[in-house]
């Protein structure tokens, strides 16, 4: 253990000595000068701290410099009832203070008690309390705000999870100091009965048993209870004076001394109307000689500080026109230009309400929902997204750029709701006719008016923000593979390997490589498939890796082993399914006509072949379609990912899934066969 950490052990052991066991008068003068020092020491440190957590430790040590100056006061009491005697420190104190008079004395001292008792603690104590009480109130508004600027692109992960900590810590410590501060009250109070009870039973003791006569009784209790008590109430009124700095002191980047004589000077032409007024006061039966002295150094000091303001304002903009130069010039400048956003979400200035959210907009909060919402049912981190206005797009225009590539766009009409219903075709709603943008569902624009008119007929009604909300979580879901990269996958072993570190050794780097896994699982989420179950995902690549590196291959293997996830995913409520079935003759051709090559197998069919099979499959879509339900395909296990790389280009929203993807109980039900003549 080291030296200081046993220091403090040690402190806390001799205050118990201290209540329980006679100290001598010498030892008792060393404490209480150490009394001093350490409440002087914890003044200076907090006025010269920047912000309240840079003397986070200052709550526990409050409790324990309150524990030592209570236990110095039981042993002064002690000394003082029993031997007349409480150390040279004590007497000497008493002695300076009550001088030839101990009434002048005694009315010194109780001034002082009431100064710390009434003005220093009670205020001290008052701060602690609202601070404590703000900064709990103040806390969702400040995670909401660093969620805002992490979203905005402003602050990195990092910079987030620090900022919230701080946050969390800041209502920790005004809370402790909000309990702390109770402690220097009753602290504050145990001082002003013990030297009632050291005048009281002093006066008995010495008449009674010491045979003092009154006048003898008086000044010596008197001295030494005195003495006493501002030996405990310098320290006291120390260590609550440091607490009301502590917990009013805002955030800045200087000091106390720094922060008063900056700011209370920050404005040199107030000292000249100062020195005008201390000089005009001397004209008055005061003593003019002493307000002209006076009154020359404020605007001595008026004028040298407006003078350094003017040469620092100077020195100011010549340093920014060099840096600007310097700037243009440098090769960092063209550098950073190459960096790109993964997400960017930009819009018109019209759109400006649904994301400032100074005027009601809670776009950001909404995009924080969406990243959590991916995480859960993909299992992938998805990036922050860059939000920012763009002028070249039209007013009520938006649109959503991943890795520097447009992928969706859209427009809002802020001042009405969207109103989506199953049947479109035979209403007579008065509207503007659009088009849902994340289904491509028939909508149409409608005002506040009508909205409850739409609702009333079956509409689903959306407002403008839930509208965008939608599209990007669409479009993100679809563009999930892309963003996935090899650092992102590194990201998610590293995960991995904190629980299950066997299985990732076992996986990666032998025998796959990162970019290995990270095909396998851009694979999985092309097809939204989630990757969040890594457990099993890896438990079948450090299975089927030693037979095969081809990712495809992997990939259909991982498919398998994710059977219940699959089959939860796409079979309803009653574990039954609506599939399309491929015939035996179009499996059979598939299988005949897959080439392998050294760059893994591929499907080679002839073109009308091709286009036969993929009007087909169209066609039983479409009944699916109009009974509203979801298109699946369903094939062996061989031809499975082939077939879906064939209608990848034609039909991409269409579900291929093969017989060992979905579990034993559900219920499969054909409503339709895929064949060719």
């Amino acid at each position: 253990m080291k030296a200081r950490d046993l220091s403090v052990l040690l402190g806390v052991i001799l205050i118990i000595i201290m209540l329980v066991i006679p100290l001598p008068g010498w030892l008792l003068s060393i404490l209480i000068l150490c009394n001093i020092s350490l409440a002087l020491i914890v003044i200076l440190v907090s006025m010269n701290t920047q912000e309240a957590l840079q003397f986070s430790i200052f709550p526990s040590l409050l409790l324990l410099l309150t524990l030592f100056r209570l236990g110095l006061n039981v042993s002064t009491t002690r000394s003082i009832l029993s031997e007349a005697d409480a150390g040279g420190v004590v007497e000497t104190f008493g002695t300076f203070v009550i001088g030839n008079s101990p009434l002048v004395g005694f009315v010194v001292f109780i001034i002082l008690v009431i100064i710390q008792f009434i003005v220093i603690t009670k205020g001290s104590e008052r701060v602690s309390e609202v601070g404590a009480r703000f900064t709990l109130d103040a806390m969702p508004g400040k995670q909401m705000s660093v969620d805002a600027d992490l979203n905005a692109g402003l602050i990195s992960e990092q910079q987030a999870k620090e900022r919230r900590e701080k946050i969390e810590n800041e209502a920790d410590f005004y809370g402790a100091m909000d309990g702390a501060s109770k402690f220097v009250k009753g602290d504050a109070i145990a001082g002003i009965v013990i030297v009632l009870i050291n005048i009281i039973f002093g006066l008995l003791i010495g008449i009674v048993q010491m045979d003092f006569t009154f006048q003898e009784a008086i000044d010596i209790y008197m001295r030494l209870t005195i003495g006493d008590g501002l030996v405990s109430q310098i320290p006291a009124l120390l260590i609550s004076t440091a607490t009301g700095i502590v917990v009013t002191r805002v955030s800045t980047n200087g000091n106390l001394g720094s922060d008063v004589t900056g700011q209370l000077l920050q404005f040199p032409k107030l000292l000249f109307i100062a020195a005008g007024t201390i000089f005009l006061l001397g004209l008055t039966p005061i003593n003019f000689f002493l307000t002209t002295i006076l009154s020359s150094l404020l605007a001595l000091s008026g004028y040298l500080l407006l003078k350094q303001t003017q040469e620092k304002e100077e020195m100011n903009d010549e340093d920014e026109v060099e840096a600007e130069g310097s700037a243009m010039n440098t090769p960092e400048n063209v550098v950073n230009l190459l960096n790109m956003d993964p997400i960017e979400f930009e819009f018109g200035y019209g759109l400006i309400p649904i994301v400032d959210a100074n005027q009601g907009g809670d776009l950001l909060e909404r995009i924080v929902m969406i990243r959590r919402q991916l995480a859960i049912e993909l299992g992938v981190v998805i990036p922050v997204v860059r939000i920012r206005d763009n002028i070249q797009l039209n007013p009520n225009e938006y649109r959503l750029r991943i890795k520097g590539n447009e992928i969706t766009s859209g427009e809002l009409l802020l001042d009405h709701f969207l109103a989506m219903a199953p049947d479109i075709d035979n209403d007579d709603l008065d509207g503007i006719d659009t088009k849902e943008p994340a289904f491509g569902l028939p909508a149409k624009w409608i005002s506040e008016n009508n909205k409850d008119e739409a609702e009333l007929s079956g509409y689903t009604v959306v407002d403008p923000p839930s509208v965008v909300s939608t599209h990007i979580t669409e479009a993100i879901k679809q563009h999930a593979h892309i963003l996935l990269g090899r650092e992102e996958t590194k990201q998610l072993i590293d995960h991995l390997r904190e629980s299950y570190p066997i299985l990732t050794e076992e996986v990666t780097p032998e025998p796959l490589s990162i970019g290995e896994i990270q095909k396998v699982l851009s694979k999985l989420l092309k097809e939204n498939i989630s990757i969040r179950n890594l457990p099993i995902i890896f438990e079948t690549l450090a299975d089927f890796s030693k037979l095969t590196n081809d990712t495809e291959l992997l990939a259909e293997y991982v498919r398998q082993s994710l059977s219940s996830q699959i089959t939860k995913q796409y079979a309803n409520e009653k574990m039954s399914l609506k599939v399309i079935t491929v015939s035996g003759k179009i499996e059979k051709m598939i299988a005949e006509n897959v080439q392998q090559s050294e760059h893994g197998n591929y499907l080679s069919l002839d073109p009308d072949t091709q286009e036969a099979i993929i009007k087909n499959i169209h066609a039983e879509v479409e009944k699916l379609t109009i009974q509203e339900e979801i298109s699946v395909i369903l094939c062996s296990p061989a031809i499975r990912m082939y077939l879906k790389q064939l209608l990848d280009r034609f039909l991409p929203q269409v579900v291929v899934l093969s017989y060992n993807e979905l579990e034993p109980d559900v219920h499969v039900q054909s409503v339709g066969v895929v064949n060719v003549a």
